[in-house]
């Protein structure tokens, strides 16, 4: 394809999108109006299954079909860096030197790991209650581990940090998403659709039906996810060396 030909297909795609932006525009409700139609559907839907987060319910049950292909998103980026970031074959691992931490950054941080974990954990357990959800705990959950990279050294991370278990728990948290999925068309409804448990009492952790538990695959994929990304840029920057010698 010739550099012209790229630019004019560009061209087009930018053209019919911002087309398409302005006729969207163009049928908004008037700012600050009482009229909010997809805001008040959500809403409703959300109170007939029990979902006291709207906005969980909007994620993982009315719109869950785009969050899978946000986690799909993700997935494939933490695949990509994967392979873009193993190790080379002019490269070679060193063994990692312990630096000197202060002892008030060590204390603090093996004082606020236990505790940023436990608020990753809450955050995932109530995603259909309160605010936050899977995306924001799973985030929490695997970077409080790593303030044992700061309190203490990269031995300590890498001895609670077995990589293959968490690559492999990205994958079961992805393939569960799906598995939900799929258990509603078995059961003669939609791909997705929130109608294999009951909805529960409003406002309780069984509530939402289906909710909790793509809630619950959504922050163990994020949390494994983050951790395993994490693990490939710190090789890099602390085992991976580059032979040079050859």
């Amino acid at each position: 394809m010739s550099p012209r030909l790229r630019l004019w297909l560009v061209c087009a795609a930018g053209a019919g999108l911002a087309t398409l932006l302005a006729a969207a525009c163009l049928d908004l409700p008037r700012f600050g109006g009482d009229r909010h139609p997809y805001g008040d559907r959500a809403v409703d839907a959300s109170l007939a299954r029990r979902t006291a987060n709207a906005i969980a319910s909007v994620n993982f049950d009315q719109r869950a079909f785009d969050t899978l292909g946000e986690m799909s998103i993700l997935f494939a980026a933490i695949l990509g860096c994967v392979v873009l970031l193993r190790q080379a074959r002019d490269e070679h691992r060193a063994r990692p030197e312990p630096a000197h931490v202060d002892r008030p950054v060590r204390r603090y941080a093996l004082l606020v790991l236990p505790v940023a974990l436990l608020t990753g954990l809450y955050v995932i357990a109530h995603g259909q209650l309160s605010p936050g959800g899977g995306f924001q705990g799973g985030v929490v959950a695997a970077t409080s581990l790593h303030l044992l990279y700061i309190g203490a050294d990269y031995r300590a991370l890498e001895r609670v940090r077995p990589i293959g278990v968490y690559e492999s728990g990205d994958a079961l948290a992805a393939s569960a998403y799906v598995v939900t999925g799929c258990a509603g068309l078995l059961a003669g409804a939609a791909f997705l659709a929130n109608t294999l448990l009951p909805y529960g009492t409003f406002n309780t952790l069984s509530s939402g039906g289906t909710v909790p538990l793509l809630n619950a695959a959504i922050g163990m994929e994020v949390a494994c996810a983050v951790v395993v990304l994490l693990a490939r840029f710190l090789d890099q920057a602390v085992e991976i060396e580059e032979d040079r010698g050859r």
